[in-house]
């Protein structure tokens, strides 16, 4: 087994496991009933910084366009619009209303009000940027709450792999669940005799971007 893969597995094995990972009707499996997808920050500013910017948005755009197909309702945030401009046009959110936010956390009362109207999902998938500012933030509102948060790990980023690397072991430490795009798009349909499966597998005909995470595991 290629060292990388071995450090890959070693991390993710390790005894950081949530402890309600023990309790089955915790283990993280996701469900279309209940669920939400957030969409933080990806903003034209931010563009020339984020590493794997590219692919970090065109993983976020597969989920949004899965979360349309399967009817899980998505909320999108943009940090100080006015001085970090809007969302990129290539997520394909075009037609969501952006809550503009000065906060870190995706949780400020536009979108508390917005779950409300949901009647407050548990399930929430987190993608976006920046894994150790405002991922971390608003994973820990979740967390705090009781709330099962799924971080998305091929779909968000940091300027810096090291904030990045940290920001996930550290949100897996504090009980979040780390996924990829693919999985959480197989997981949501669970049987290939879904009625939606046709179209969310034509979602996943080319492998998800690589956004450096196997190299970036084997670090720890």
């Amino acid at each position: 087994m290629p060292n990388v893969y071995r450090s890959l597995l070693f991390h993710l094995q390790s005894p950081t496991t949530p402890a309600h990972s023990h309790n089955m009707a915790n283990i993280g499996r996701l469900s279309t009933k209940g669920s939400v997808l957030l969409l933080c920050d990806m903003q034209e500013k931010f563009r020339p910084n984020i590493f794997q910017f590219d692919n970090i948005v065109s993983n976020a755009a597969r989920l949004l366009q899965a979360s349309r197909i399967l009817g899980i309702p998505p909320i999108l945030t943009e940090q100080y619009p006015k001085g970090l401009g809007p969302t990129v046009p290539e997520l394909g959110a075009g037609d969501l209303t952006a809550h503009a936010k000065t906060s870190f956390t995706m949780m400020i009362e536009q979108v508390e009000k917005e779950l409300q109207t949901l009647e407050n999902p548990k399930q929430f998938i987190l993608c976006g940027i920046e894994a150790h500012a405002c991922i971390a933030c608003t994973a820990y509102d979740l967390l705090e709450k009781g709330m099962e948060v799924h971080i998305v790990a091929d779909a968000v980023s940091s300027r810096s792999q090291t904030d990045r690397l940290f920001a996930l072991s550290r949100l897996k430490q504090s009980g979040a669940f780390l996924t990829t795009t693919e999985a959480v798009l197989l997981q949501l349909v669970q049987d290939a005799k879904h009625p939606n499966f046709k179209e969310i597998q034509k979602l996943m005909i080319h492998p998800s971007p690589d956004t450096g995470l196997l190299a970036f595991f084997s670090a720890l």
